[in-house]
């Protein structure tokens, strides 16, 4: 009886032995629920590499945009209160004309079918400019589509950094560029509500705020300047800097806004700018 209580014992000390051996290989194969199964499940194998769920849903993003924005661009323009509000239309029109044909095109080449009428929720907010008058109308259309174009902004960075579709990441460029010009576009009205936007966005962040703390009025260590090392022959410029309109400027000059009104028209002239390059600095959405 003895020598079996032993073999037994032996036997069990082997199997756990084996099941700690073996229970990490499992655990590492076993990614059932987690993060990268949940993107292998959705994504789908194109030429142009893997096409994801949240690539897909961005295309149909890009869509959705000029189904409302391009309608509100033209009833800008023709209502056209004031030269910067013209001007925003202007940009508006272009940018989402130019960013309609690239995602039409590439949703046709990745067999992503898109929509052809905006939401309810973007057809309220088309309601919403219609039925406005005076500066009421003015405030609606800046600030309507500055929230959306700022929504967008962040999927659109979220996109470009993780896609791994060489067509979505051309998609990407091309409307980081068209966004971005219209969101200065607009802001150049004056009439963008920059408390309400910073209010919202906080009632939607769980996260707490990190970074230094308030300034207190005290002085401050001058920070270390970052520049090429003397001598180093570097032949690159650095970026331009958007064409927004200072403090104490008449947003209803047309000054700011015709500064890329040019450029705008060019950009849907035909000559398509190269994936990266984006639209020129007026065709944005």
């Amino acid at each position: 009886m003895r020598r079996i209580n032993g073999t037994a014992a032996i036997l069990v000390a082997i199997a756990a032995t084996i099941g700690v051996l073996i229970y990490p290989i499992w655990t590492y194969e076993d990614r059932s629920g987690t993060g990268v199964a949940n993107l292998n499940a959705s994504t789908v194998n194109t030429k142009w590499g893997p096409l994801s769920a949240l690539d897909r849903d961005f295309l149909v993003k890009v869509r959705l945009a000029g189904l409302w924005e391009l309608p509100a661009g033209r009833q800008a323009m023709e209502r056209a209160p004031t030269q910067a509000i013209r001007d925003a239309g202007d940009h508006l029109i272009v940018g989402h004309a130019d960013l309609d044909r690239r995602v039409r095109d590439i949703a046709g080449k990745l067999g992503v079918e898109l929509p052809n009428e905006p939401t309810e929720q973007q057809k309220g907010w088309l309601r919403e400019m219609d039925e406005a008058q005076g500066e009421e109308y003015q405030r609606k259309f800046a600030n309507l589509l500055r929230m959306a174009h700022g929504k967008v902004f962040g999927v659109i960075g979220q996109v470009r950094h993780n896609t791994r579709n060489t067509l979505v990441r051309d998609m990407a460029d091309a409307a980081n560029v068209t966004v971005l010009d219209h969101i200065t576009m607009l802001e150049n009205t004056g009439m963008v509500d920059f408390e309400t936007i910073a209010a919202e966005e906080a009632d939607a962040n769980t996260v707490s705020p990190s970074g230094p703390p308030p300034p207190d009025g005290g002085p401050i260590a001058s920070p270390v300047p970052v520049e090429p090392p003397p001598g180093l022959n570097v032949t690159s410029l650095p970026s331009a800097a958007p064409q927004t309109t200072a403090p104490g400027d008449d947003p209803g000059d047309g000054s700011a806004g015709n500064n890329g009104q040019g450029d705008g028209q060019a950009g849907g002239a035909g000559d398509e700018p190269a994936p990266g390059a984006g639209a020129p600095a007026g065709a944005a959405p």
